[in-house]
C-alpha cells in the first residue's frame, strides 16, 4: 500500500483526507508525525495554486517523500475576494478561528453588504521528488450568515451556508461537508491521479 504524506498541521484536514481517500489503497499520514522537524514553508504566493505548489515541492524535496499539500480559503465577493490566501491568518498571525470569523462579520456589517455570496476554494498539489507537480482545484459556493451556527467543523464553517442548503457547514456535519466541500471536489480529481500512481 502506497503511503502519501499530507503536509499540514491542521488535524481537521488530516481527518478529512483520511475519510475522503478511504476507498483507495493509499495510506494517508501526517508529514508532521513522520519527520522530526517539519519547518513551515513561507507562503509567498499570491494565489492558492502558487502556495499549494510551493509547499508540495518544497516538502517533497526536503524529505524525499510523496507529499500532498493544499492551499485553501474563503473568498467573499463583497470584500473583493478577502480573506483569500490570508484566510488562516486574516485576524493575525496566531491563526484564531474565532478572531477570523469576527473580523469577517464585522467587515461585512460595516459594508452593509446585501450580497453575502462567497466561495471556499481549494487547490491541491501532489509532488514526488524529481517529478512534475500535479494540481487540481475545487470550489464550494455559498453565502455568509449574519451570525455563527453549529459547532462541528473548523475555520469559517459556522458562518458559511453552502448553496442549496439551509444550514451552515458547522451544522451539516462532516458527512455532508465531505461530499460537497471545496477540498472534496479538488480531491475527486486528484484521486484519479493517485489511482494511476498506485497501479503504476
Amino acid at each position: 500500500m502506497k503511503t502519501i504524506y499530507v503536509a499540514t498541521t491542521n488535524k481537521g484536514k488530516i481527518k478529512e483526507f483520511e475519510q475522503i481517500l478511504s476507498g483507495l489503497s493509499i495510506k494517508i499520514e501526517s508529514l508532521q508525525d513522520h519527520v522530526t522537524n517539519m519547518e513551515d514553508v513561507e507562503e509567498t504566493g499570491v494565489t492558492f495554486e502558487e502556495n499549494a505548489v510551493l509547499k508540495a515541492k518544497t516538502y517533497a524535496k526536503r524529505h524525499n517523500l510523496p507529499v500532498i499539500a493544499d492551499d485553501s480559503g474563503l473568498e467573499i465577493y463583497a470584500l473583493n475576494g478577502e480573506p483569500g490566501v490570508y484566510s488562516a491568518r486574516y485576524a493575525g498571525e496566531e491563526k484564531s478561528d474565532d478572531a477570523n470569523i469576527e473580523k469577517v462579520l464585522t467587515k461585512l456589517g460595516e459594508k452593509n453588504a446585501d450580497d453575502r455570496s462567497a466561495a471556499f476554494v481549494c487547490v491541491m498539489a501532489y509532488a514526488e521528488p524529481g517529478e512534475e507537480v500535479l494540481t487540481t482545484k475545487g470550489k464550494c459556493q455559498g453565502t455568509i450568515t449574519n451570525e455563527r451556527h453549529g459547532s462541528e467543523g473548523f475555520g469559517y464553517d459556522p458562518i458559511f451556508k453552502p448553496a442549496g442548503y439551509d444550514q451552515t457547514l458547522a451544522e451539516l456535519g462532516s458527512t455532508v461537508k465531505n461530499e460537497i466541500s471545496h477540498r472534496r471536489k479538488a480531491l475527486n480529481d486528484m484521486v484519479n491521479v493517485l489511482s494511476e500512481k498506485v497501479s503504476g
